[in-house]
């Protein structure tokens, strides 16, 4: 489902860059869509998120939104996805979730 991206929305949303060697990309790939899959996607609070690849597959980007900031943070606590992010780590140079809000659409 297309996520719809409104000046006036009220959630979180979530940009989270993942840095890795082109050697790794897909491990790291999969390793997200089976985390989104499996749980991310029926976690509370979830209204949708994108997977990104970059041309030279060193840098997959992820787009989530969220009701409210804390279902985001209350995901990333379980013991699930503690675990899984444990494991994506390992595949990574470096990655960063940041959230932000809708400042200007166009």
């Amino acid at each position: 489902m297309p996520i719809a991206i409104t000046p006036d929305f009220d959630g979180q949303t979530v940009i989270t860059t993942f840095e890795m060697t082109p050697g790794t990309c897909s491990d790291v790939l999969d390793a997200l869509n089976d985390a989104y899959e499996a749980v991310i996607r029926h976690q509370p609070g979830f209204l949708g998120g994108a997977l990104h690849v970059n041309d030279a597959q060193t840098r997959i980007s992820t787009y989530s939104r969220w009701e409210k900031r804390g279902d985001f943070q209350a995901m990333l606590r379980t013991t699930e996805m503690r675990e899984r992010n444990r494991k994506i780590a390992a595949l990574c140079t470096h990655f960063e979730p940041v959230m932000y809000e809708v400042a200007a659409v166009f």
